[in-house]
């Protein structure tokens, strides 16, 4: 990959991950804030561990791209309570590694970076694996959201739920 080709990724990325990224928080908030331990059977990971992880995860795979490097088990501030904190959180940590993306050089972009010893990519590439990532524990969330007594909103178009809401508005 050259270093034009990766910087036009990132544009194509940034528009993917401004997007994703608002359709995670909106999750992130369906998700209510005094029912973190709801876990659907005893081996799943809870509401609040789940969300964590998503925002945590993300953030960690931005900041390998910004740093060329991977930190894992960076710990939870101990601010971060309750889903609803996580929302938060997430929101603005996003809102900054955008930015902070937005202004990598071509020649960032294209350093080697490794995961785990076992992939070993140009820093850019590991942007749609994140949104990948992403993407696969949002849906899991999603499906604690009924069942802890929330809405499922839209995410690739119409939930139900969004559904209703609309035709109530228009009532």
């Amino acid at each position: 990959m050259t270093p034009e080709q990766a910087k036009f990724l990132l544009h194509l990325e940034l528009k993917t991950l401004e997007r994703e990224q608002a359709t995670t928080k909106l999750v992130l908030e369906a998700a209510p804030a005094d029912k973190g331990d709801y876990r659907p059977e005893s081996n799943a990971k809870s509401a609040f561990e789940l969300a964590w992880h998503i925002a945590s995860a993300e953030n960690m795979f931005l900041e390998a791209v910004i740093t060329g490097q991977f930190v894992f088990g960076a710990p939870r501030p101990e601010s971060i309570r309750t889903t609803a904190d996580v929302a938060k959180w997430f929101g603005e940590q996003m809102e900054k590694q955008r930015q902070r993306l937005a202004q990598l050089s071509p020649e960032d972009l294209v350093r080697v970076v490794d995961f785990r010893g076992f992939i070993q990519w140009p820093a850019v590439l590991f942007l749609p694996f994140s949104t990948r990532h992403t993407v696969h524990h949002r849906g899991q969330l999603s499906t604690y959201l009924r069942p802890m007594g929330s809405k499922v909103p839209a995410i690739y178009g119409e939930s139900y739920d969004s559904a209703q809401a609309r035709k109530a508005g228009q009532s």
